[in-house]
């Protein structure tokens, strides 16, 4: 009796185990490209900063941690990657979600795009947008998107063939972080953006970027189309005139 209750508490543990194990994996890469640093001053003012690199191994693994705390089906899931990978728009940019928590004296960033650089080897990366509440006053808790350029003027990739990047944030931000140095490393050398646009969030993604272009040609195509009618027009009136010249 006492062994078939052993058997019967290992199988449920195993069980357990079994469910909890994706999640418990999925927290562990979420940590790993989202980094805080913690400054305290001698007032006993704190301020918190947390950078999260969206790699396509977070992107994943958020997704998949979003539909097992909320209990998705696979389409609800889908419907999340597709609005998740149309915020993060990674066909053009390379985002970096950014968190402040203040407990100290306000802070002060506007322009707030002056006070971030991305390094990516030897290239300095100014962000080419981001959240505008970041050049307001800030007090307590704020968040949201930085997005650099993907590709340098060439349309050469930022990212190809390097290891690591790093962002570094100006520390005159804050009173706290005066002096001190703000910076968030990641290894990058593995990270495959391309592996993200597959199944359906892709395909819808992919039927946005089509719509769009079709918009642009249909645009394109009106205004070739009334210059040539012009051009007809011209050589309607040429014609006429050369057979009028005929004539004489």
């Amino acid at each position: 009796m006492k062994l078939k209750r052993c058997l019967v508490c290992i199988c449920a543990a195993v069980l357990i185990l079994s469910i909890m194990a994706p999640g418990f994996a999925d927290e562990k890469i979420l940590r790993r490209w989202s980094k805080t640093n913690h400054y305290k001053d001698d007032m006993g003012s704190e301020v918190w900063i947390t950078a999260t690199y969206y790699a396509a191994e977070y992107i994943e693994a958020l997704v998949q941690s979003e539909a097992n705390k909320n209990l998705w089906t696979s389409d609800e899931a889908e419907q999340y990657k597709y609005e998740l990978l149309k915020t993060l728009t990674l066909e053009e940019y390379i985002p970096i979600f950014i968190e402040f928590d203040n407990r100290g004296p306000s802070m002060h960033m506007a322009p707030f795009g002056d006070q971030l650089t991305l390094w990516v080897g030897k290239n300095k990366l100014k962000p080419v947008d981001y959240d505008k509440r970041f050049n307001f006053k800030l007090q307590g808790k704020r968040d949201g998107f930085i997005y650099f350029p993907r590709f340098d003027e060439k349309g050469k990739p930022i990212l190809e063939g390097v290891k690591s990047i790093r962002l570094v944030v100006n520390g005159g931000i804050s009173s706290v972080t005066m002096s001190k140095t703000i910076e968030y490393i990641w290894d990058v050398v593995d990270d495959n953006p391309e592996r993200l646009y597959a199944g359906k969030a892709a395909a819808r993604l992919e039927l946005d970027r089509l719509i769009k272009r079709l918009d642009v040609l249909n645009g394109q195509k009106k205004d070739l189309e009334g210059q040539l009618a012009e051009v007809e027009e011209e050589l309607r009136q040429v014609q006429k005139r050369v057979e009028e010249l005929q004539h004489q």
